[in-house]
């Protein structure tokens, strides 16, 4: 067996290199626009339900183009969807700074480029996720995504002080910076070759493959799961599937294939338990949204606070991460899933009651530090339970689900904001989190149960 490359000579590989600055810039472009955004617009009309609109304004092109941007990813060349899907990024930030430094106090122009942008970002997420297993070298997917999380993670905190000391200086200033960051994902992504053709073609899971799915167990040894997922992709000598020409049985519908990944969540208790448990908890958890209304009224600081207070999430999320590469959770992944999520839920009640900029920023270190073990769980459990070649079609939908558990929870946050106040709001939810942790355990008791990671993803 070839082992698999050491650190050094994956960072010296110019694929990888290119897939992560890919990554990274996206990522920090889009996390630093939606800091700027939510300062911008708090900043011209006070009030909370528009912060919660702009949630929404991210949250709907995902929604409906569902069923679309992960069979496209499928089918096409996912480098030139990345690149094209970052363009259309970069034309909405362009615009967006422009209605910025016009000094313009409308806020439609500032939804209709949010929902544009989403437009964008629908097709970039998908494909994005899907590109490691063909770019990594034989044996090094598992380090690959190691590299992955720790740029996403370096984003997630350089992302939000990035915007908060640009607004500062400017409000058109961060806008024009994920420009840049946008435009050099475009040209990066096109250096990622794949070192394999990814996959194309639809499985029916109705046959084996669906069998296999239903029948998988929970016994597995959890410290051998990244290897066996990066020898499982990364070490593919040949395609990844057959081509679309090749798959024997009657055609399938375009329709019939977008709803694939939502077939596949279905068909699987433990999984759709995992997904929706993430998706309702952060639903009515999402006070994040809410920290502009929280800095300027409660905590008393301005955009450079409010960043770092953004950033804290992302600070929080680090160190576990961290934790989790030397010791990740082998053991009791169901009933600490449900422990994380209500310590979220704890957290967040915390955030809403406290007038102290110090306790709220080590509340959203810690309420991200236990949502950080809950999306290591969920990130472990999908790949390990979806077919290869319907992995794009369950990534959009997945990824879905988590715009709904931030975006459409910023919308919730908002119109609770506005009728019970922002204190109030960020409370209740807190306790709503609780809510549905106790009735998850109760409709998913097979999650519950749940002892370790599947040995491998089915074929």
């Amino acid at each position: 067996m070839t082992p698999p490359p050491s650190a050094r000579a994956l960072l010296g590989d110019r694929t990888v290199v290119a897939l992560l600055l890919t990554t990274f810039a996206g990522t920090t472009a889009a996390l630093a626009q939606v800091t700027a955004l939510g300062k911008q617009l708090y900043d011209i009309t006070g009030e909370d339900i528009y912060l919660g609109l702009l949630g929404l304004a991210e949250f709907v092109p995902a929604a409906l183009l569902m069923t679309v941007t992960g069979s496209v990813a499928d089918r096409f060349d996912r480098r030139r969807i990345v690149s094209l899907g970052l363009l259309g990024e970069m034309a909405a930030s362009g615009l967006l700074a422009w209605h910025a430094a016009s000094g313009s106090t409308e806020t439609w122009p500032i939804f209709t480029l949010v929902v544009g942008f989403g437009t964008a970002r629908a097709f970039v997420t998908p494909a994005l996720r899907a590109m490691p297993p063909d770019i990594a070298p034989v044996g090094g997917l598992p380090r690959l995504i190691a590299f992955s999380a720790a740029g996403w993670q370096i984003a997630l905190i350089g992302g939000p002080v990035l915007a908060g000391f640009l607004y500062v200086v400017s409000p058109a200033a961060p806008f024009l910076a994920c420009m840049v960051l946008t435009g050099a994902g475009a040209v990066a992504v096109q250096f990622a070759r794949p070192r394999r053709e990814h996959a194309t073609a639809p499985p029916s899971l109705t046959g084996p493959e669906g069998s296999a799915l239903a029948e998988l167990g929970d016994e597995a040894r959890a410290g051998e799961v990244l290897d066996t997922v990066g020898e499982a992709f990364a070490g593919a000598t040949g395609p990844a599937t057959a081509p679309l020409d090749e798959v024997p049985g009657p055609p399938r519908s375009r329709l019939h294939e977008a709803f694939e990944g939502l077939r596949v969540i279905r068909a699987n208790p433990v999984l759709l338990g995992a997904i929706s448990l993430d998706l309702f908890a952060v639903l009515f958890g999402g006070a994040v949204a809410l920290l502009p209304a929280l800095a300027e009224n409660r905590y008393g600081v301005g955009a450079v606070g409010l960043g770092w207070l953004r950033a804290a999430t992302g600070i929080g999320a680090s160190i576990v991460t961290l934790g989790l590469s030397a010791r990740p959770v082998r053991r009791h992944i169901g009933r600490t899933l449900y422990v994380v999520v209500a310590l979220f839920g704890v957290f967040t009640i915390v955030l809403g009651l406290t007038t102290s900029f110090a306790v709220a920023f080590v509340s959203l270190l810690l309420l991200s530090a236990a949502d950080s073990v809950s999306v290591f769980i969920r990130a472990t459990l999908v790949p390990l339970v979806t077919p290869s070649p319907a992995r794009g079609r369950v990534m959009a939908v997945e990824g879905v689900f988590l715009g709904a558990s931030n975006e459409l929870g910023a919308f919730e946050s908002g119109v609770a904001g506005q009728v019970l106040g922002t204190s109030g709001a960020v409370v209740f939810g807190g306790c709503a989190t609780l809510v549905v942790v106790g009735a998850w355990s109760v409709l998913f008791p097979a999650l519950g149960r749940m002892d370790r990671f599947p040995d491998h993803p089915p074929e």
